[in-house]
């Protein structure tokens, strides 16, 4: 009788220990979904945004007026760093018939609401950049950078009014690319550069984007 029941409190004993090692294992799974359910989420997000903003590029170049306006925000933030006689894409989204620029984008990337494009036309020795933000796909804000070389730059979440003020696009300018590059290692780490600016033939100014 004595040895059953040492051998019974000790298969107690080992199912116990079981049962009471399963919640770890259940809660590590859990977690593991969610990660993946998050990253998921922000793919899918990234895609939508990146189709939204290929299909403004495909009616403006087809000079698709309405689907523009679809797709803009009737109240969009336009920001334009360059010269004034390079302002193409507001005359393309305003319908002017007559503007002949045509933007082929080279490269496009998304880092949530912001998806950066950037092309090259190297025959007007025009290098450009757009930054458009995406809201519920919606295109809401654009940013516009001719001939200039734009780091971007991500604050995380160490934010401070100091920090608030060097968000501006404008908050950070330099004479070349490599003193940007400079300013930017020194604020904060860099997350995108523009590759198409050292094609113009000429030294460009050099700006850095904080989102």
């Amino acid at each position: 009788m004595k040895t059953s029941e040492t051998q019974r409190e000790s298969e107690e004993q080992g199912s116990f220990n079981f049962t009471k090692a399963k919640p770890s294992l259940s809660t590590a799974w859990v977690l593991r979904l969610e990660l993946a359910n998050s990253q998921e989420t922000l793919e899918d997000s990234d895609s939508s945004n990146r189709r939204v903003v290929l299909a403004l590029y495909e009616a403006l170049s087809s000079r698709d007026v309405r689907t523009v306006h679809q797709i803009v925000a009737p109240d969009i933030e336009w920001w334009f760093h360059g010269p004034p006689t390079h302002q193409f894409l507001m005359r393309l989204l305003t319908g002017d018939q007559n503007e002949s620029f045509q933007f082929s984008p080279q490269s496009i990337d998304c880092f949530g609401p912001t998806v950066l494009v950037e092309g090259c036309d190297r025959d007007c020795s025009i290098s450009w950049v757009h930054a458009w933000t995406v809201t519920h796909g919606i295109v809401t804000q654009v940013r516009e950078y001719f001939n200039t070389s734009l780091t971007v730059t991500r604050l995380g979440n160490n934010t401070s009014p100091s920090s608030s003020a060097q968000s501006s696009p404008s908050s950070f300018s330099s004479k070349s690319s490599s003193s940007t590059a400079e300013i930017t290692s020194f604020h904060c780490p860099s997350v995108w550069e523009s590759s198409v600016s050292d094609r113009v033939g000429k030294s460009v100014p050099g700006l850095v984007l904080a989102i």
